[in-house]
């Protein structure tokens, strides 16, 4: 079903632990994120903060979850794209996109990601390969989501350089650092890193990962923002409103911040916007991109 207009969360996961195992949620810190969420959870947070509708993300790196996601959003009324995977490296590509695109709820397919985290070659992304099932993401219309540590983006820009017939979406502004010795100011080599990447036309970026990250010593009772303002400018002055879209990244998010705190964060980052720019940043980038509705 399609969502009517309004907020666009751009970024959100469920998982049903009974059926896919998640090894990354056994990391340290992640105890409160080890049970199933579903759109059921999500669904009465994402109505009470306006939100109308949202892209869900794969999470696991296993062909049976995205006919699975693709099921859930022909069936909903929140869900209005999927983010899949297709493993990028194997000779039918082509034909493994094609497969999903004719499933009956294949029109829910809006783009494809590969965890590049978990991957140990930080030059993965411009394999030979990779680049092959690049390219075959963009020939199927679709665009590619990039999650991956901010020590990658170079090898991103020289990606998406080479294909420019695909549409590179950012997840987490690149997950740059925000601790340690970068939090008081954006670490100069990942903002001389999104500026390269930005600089290409095909590229557009997820506000989203950060939102939920508290500073040093948070109010009581308020997600704060002033302390995501540095990275928030570099990325609305580098891809501007009509590139940068907003995403939860729910569940993961309350890890530290529930979701109304992470959309009000955006609300109030972006509060000295036109009403235009705060329309693509919340919504308009997403429906574009994603072509949602």
């Amino acid at each position: 079903m399609t969502a009517p207009a309004g907020i666009v969360d751009a970024h959100q996961h469920v998982w049903d632990l009974t059926a896919h195992e998640q090894p990354w949620l056994r990391l340290p810190g992640h105890e409160s994120l080890l049970r199933t969420f579903t759109e059921a959870d999500l669904a009465p947070q994402a109505r009470a903060a306006g939100v109308t509708a949202t892209i869900v993300v794969q999470t696991v790196t296993e062909p049976t979850e995205t006919p699975e996601l693709l099921e859930l959003a022909a069936s909903s009324n929140l869900v209005a794209g999927v983010v899949g995977w297709v493993d990028l490296q194997a000779d039918d590509v082509a034909e493994a996109l094609a497969g999903l695109r004719e499933r009956p709820a294949g029109a829910w397919l809006r783009g494809i990601r590969h965890p590049v985290l978990i991957e140990d070659d930080p030059l993965w992304l411009v394999r030979p390969a990779v680049l092959r099932g690049l390219a075959a993401v963009g020939a199927a219309g679709l665009c590619y989501d990039l999650v991956l540590p901010p020590e990658v983006l170079p090898a991103a820009v020289r990606a998406a350089t080479a294909c420019p017939g695909v549409t590179f979406v950012l997840d987490h502004l690149g997950n740059p650092r925000l601790d340690g010795d970068h939090c008081a100011r954006p670490d100069p080599r990942w903002v001389r890193d999104i500026g390269q990447f930005a600089a290409l036309g095909n590229t557009v970026c997820k506000l989203s990962g950060i939102l939920a990250e508290p500073p040093p010593a948070p109010p009581p009772g308020r997600q704060p923002v002033a302390h995501l303002v540095p990275w928030y400018q570099t990325v609305l002055g580098e891809f501007g409103p009509d590139r940068l879209m907003f995403g939860s990244d729910w569940p993961v998010c309350t890890l530290s911040a529930p979701y109304a705190s992470v959309v009000a964060a955006a609300h109030e980052l972006t509060a000295d916007l036109s009403s235009r720019e705060r329309g693509m940043i919340l919504g308009g980038t997403a429906r574009r991109v994603y072509q949602i509705g």
